[in-house]
């Protein structure tokens, strides 16, 4: 014959931290994943804006099969590009 089985209740319901890493761990951890990811999505920024620079190069260069007014609107969006993604890459070598 098997033992018999009873259902025993857990009444500790306190939340148990982690004894491997305390809250103060814990924040420092998050705090520089978070860090890390505003580095990361910034990257892309750049990376997104450098393209876009190219293309309104292209466009500035791409002679009379485009309008003078949008030439001259992807020539001065090109230069502009340049010099803000400078500028992030500045920000971003300081921090």
């Amino acid at each position: 014959m098997s033992p018999s089985l009873s259902v025993v209740a857990d009444n500790d319901l306190k939340p148990v931290l982690s004894k491997a890493e305390t809250v103060a761990q814990r924040v420092q951890r998050l705090q520089a994943e978070a860090k890390q990811l505003a580095k990361d999505h910034i990257k892309s920024l750049t990376t997104a804006m450098v393209s876009l620079e190219q293309l309104a190069a292209e466009i500035a260069e791409g002679g009379d099969a485009y309008a003078p007014g949008v030439r001259d609107v992807a020539r001065r969006l090109a230069e502009d590009l340049d010099s803000r993604v400078q500028t992030l890459e500045a920000i971003v070598a300081r921090t």
